[in-house]
């Protein structure tokens, strides 16, 4: 019996390191406009493009769908100390966010469009 009682803690005890999904991206009023602004993802300009930050960005911003582009530029520029992040396209419009990435995968440009 005791065995039996050891067994069924131990699958117990396994089942709950069992990872938990990750929970999907969704935006704080619970609907996606459609029209892109970026004005709240400014921030992510020097971040690595990884598929969660592409997908915040995609969503704060309102868009409804996201491309990831390998860009030209050098750098992107001073971002945590205070100076405005390079873009070329629109500040806000349109359906789609366009993240321009760097040569080690960081977010150089954010613009709608």
């Amino acid at each position: 019996m005791l065995r039996y009682l050891s067994a069924a803690v131990a699958v117990l005890a396994l089942s709950a390191c069992s990872s938990a999904p990750v929970a999907q991206v969704q935006p704080i009023d619970g609907v996606i406009s459609g029209q892109c602004h970026i004005d709240k993802v400014r921030g992510a300009t020097g971040l690595a493009a990884s598929a969660a930050t592409v997908e915040r960005a995609r969503v704060d911003s309102d868009s409804l769908e996201v491309i990831v582009l390998r860009g030209q530029r050098l750098e992107s520029g001073p971002t945590a100390s205070g100076a405005v992040p390079s873009t070329t396209g629109a500040e806000s419009g349109g359906e789609r966010l366009t993240i321009e990435t760097g040569n080690t995968n960081n977010i150089t440009a954010i613009y709608c469009g």
